[in-house]
């Protein structure tokens, strides 16, 4: 292909530094920016890692991003100010590995939530739960996690001695996209090292106080494995909100949702109402107490954030069209 400036050359997006882009093109990365048109669109049309793009390329400067191609996933969560502007992650993964380690680091509840994030941007939960070797009754935290959906996959693991990672290896196919999410220290770059077979990320030591590691993964970034497979990790996140997972929280607890189509009355409240499948579910003992508070807290927290997405999504509208009237 010639490339020159008047064709668009199709590359994906590897890292983002502020307004500078990174490139993965033809085994390369080249250095972009946004053409001028991406600055009068919504921040969810904005490239992300992962993004497929057309771009104009420059081989003595900055290239340019013209547009961002159709997705076919999307990860996206609130902003950590639980402002509920969202912030959107990755793009085009087709594997999501929520990592979390069997220290003082797992959490059900913090499991449900990213299921419920990866479920609603139409990628596929695997949970591998890590450090399997400091851990005497891990099939106990695979059941519990198995849990949470039907939907979810389940691996125990030692990446640092290569307990369970063959599990991981049906996953591995040339052009398949894996995103690495879960807290910091819970050993997304040990997993990616063990990946590669070599030491592409550097890892930290964990605190023996609280069982957490220090940052070693500063942004999101899309790493090429020589087998063909591409794996973005991401910074460690110790919380993740609800809003806009609607989909989501009914995939992940599809039980409940189904459930609450078989009472009597479509607007029960699960509380006093006669014919209530979700209490005569919880009396018999098919429904624990714990999930069903579960389920509703998160569905609670995400009706609440996505009433302030919308309002804030409202006024951010209203003041591009007033800059672009006056200008």
């Amino acid at each position: 292909m010639n490339n020159t400036n008047e064709e668009l050359n199709e590359g994906r997006i590897s890292s983002i530094h502020k307004n500078s882009y990174t490139i993965r093109f033809e085994g390369k990365d080249i250095h972009a920016r946004l053409k001028g048109r991406f600055y009068d669109l919504m921040t969810e049309q904005l490239p992300v890692v992962g993004d497929y793009v057309s771009f104009e390329y420059n081989p003595s400067g900055d290239s340019l991003i013209v547009s961002v191609l159709e997705r076919y996933s999307l990860l996206q969560r609130p902003d950590q100010a639980k402002t509920g502007v969202m912030q959107y992650m990755v793009a085009n993964v087709d594997y999501t590995f929520i990592v979390t380690s069997l220290n003082e680091d797992y959490s059900y509840n913090r499991i449900a939530r990213y299921v419920s994030v990866v479920l609603q941007g139409h990628s596929i939960p695997v949970v591998v739960l890590t450090k399997a070797d400091l851990c005497t009754n891990y099939g106990r935290y695979i059941r519990e996690v198995e849990s949470i959906s039907d939907k979810v996959r389940v691996h125990a693991i030692s990446a640092l001695y290569g307990i369970g990672v063959d599990e991981l290896q049906e996953y591995m196919r040339p052009g398949i996209t894996i995103c690495l999410i879960g807290s910091s220290g819970a050993g997304k770059s040990t997993l990616l090292n063990a990946f590669a077979g070599e030491e592409i990320m550097r890892t930290s030591s964990v605190r023996e106080s609280d069982s957490t590691g220090r940052h070693t993964t500063t942004y999101r970034q899309l790493i090429e494995l020589k087998n063909g497979v591409s794996i973005i990790d991401t910074p460690g996140m110790r919380e993740i909100g609800m809003a806009n997972t609607e989909l989501g929280i009914d995939n992940t607890f599809s039980d409940i949702a189904k459930l609450e189509k078989q009472c009597k009355f479509s607007d029960c409240q699960h509380d006093t109402e006669p014919g209530c499948a979700v209490k005569a579910a919880i009396e018999s003992g098919d429904l624990s107490v714990d999930r069903y508070i579960l389920y509703k807290s998160l569905s609670s927290e995400n009706t609440r954030n996505y009433a302030k997405k919308k309002e804030i999504s409202k006024w951010a509208k209203a003041a591009k069209k007033m800059k672009r009237d006056n200008f």
